[in-house]
């Protein structure tokens, strides 16, 4: 059994110690926040901080981080007012969104040790790689974060008064499992 912490709740995992940490979030304690991307820590896509460090989940094993705190996504922030996620929407950089959890993770772990990362920390820092190409827009989103975290910044993160909150899908069919009966 391995023993650690994940989003501040002590966890005790019965699987092999040799288990990536990424397969024992996303299996066995169901925090589907940390994506599979590669497999191979090349992408970023599954980064979680363990003791304040960004760490590629799928090359951590359980075993090997016994005794440790893991913060993933979930754990950020449950209402996404984390600085960096704040940040990230205001500068719409989600895209298709596969590559932004791990993203966010990184640059929360690269504010929490830089108040002030320059242009140069951020892309040497965060590696993490995207397919839809948004990295002018992670740059400017990680300083807006750097000087919300500072205080130096605040975003608006309430609707406009005159938004209207309608459902977006009023006229989309709803699925249904019972079968069709035959026509006449």
């Amino acid at each position: 059994m391995t023993r650690f912490t994940v989003n501040n709740q002590p966890v005790e995992y019965k699987m092999d110690p040799q288990t990536p940490l990424l397969w024992a979030l996303r299996d066995a304690s169901n925090l589907t926040g940390t994506k599979y991307g590669c497999g191979t820590g090349q992408c970023g896509a599954c980064t979680v901080d363990i003791d304040g460090e960004a760490v590629r989940s799928c090359q951590a094993t359980i075993g090997a981080i016994e005794g440790t705190f893991v913060t993933t996504i979930e754990g950020l922030s449950r209402d996404r007012s984390h600085a960096v996620q704040q940040a990230f929407i205001a500068k719409n950089v989600p895209q298709c969104g596969f590559c932004i959890p791990g993203m966010i993770m990184a640059a929360a772990m690269l504010i929490k040790a830089n108040r002030n990362p320059s242009e140069e920390d951020i892309r040497k820092t965060i590696t993490n790689l995207c397919r839809c190409g948004v990295y002018p827009r992670i740059v400017e989103a990680v300083q807006l974060a750097a000087r919300i975290q500072r205080g130096d910044a605040a975003i608006d993160v309430t609707a406009d008064p005159g938004e209207a909150r309608a459902d977006p899908t009023p006229d989309a069919p709803v699925f249904d499992p019972r079968p069709t009966p035959p026509s006449p």
